[in-house]
C-alpha cells in the first residue's frame, strides 16, 4: 500500500469531464484506488464517489493505492492532477 498528499492542479478541479477521465485510468490499474478529502474517503474507481467529494483546484487530496500495481497507479494519478 502507498500513500501520498497532493494538491489538485487541474483548473477545474475534479469536476465533471476530468472526475470522469480520473475515474477511467483509475479504472486500468489493479490496485484499489482511494481519495481522501478532510474526513471523508471514497473509492476513485467510482464516479459518484469522486464527485461527491467536490474536489476543486488547489485543494490537498490523500491518494492511498493497494495492490500489485500501486507504485506505478500512484504515480499515474498524481501526473494527471498535476497538469
Amino acid at each position: 500500500m502507498v500513500e501520498k498528499s497532493v494538491v489538485v492542479e487541474l483548473v477545474t478541479g475534479l469536476q465533471a469531464r476530468p472526475a470522469a477521465e480520473f475515474v477511467q485510468k483509475a479504472n486500468s490499474f489493479s490496485s484499489e484506488v482511494f481519495i481522501e478529502k478532510g474526513e471523508r474517503r471514497v473509492n476513485a474507481k467510482s464516479i459518484m464517489g469522486l464527485m461527491s467529494l467536490a474536489i476543486t483546484s488547489g485543494e490537498t487530496i490523500n491518494l492511498i493505492v493497494d495492490g500489485t500495481d500501486d507504485q506505478i497507479a500512484l504515480t499515474e494519478l498524481i501526473a494527471f492532477v498535476s497538469k
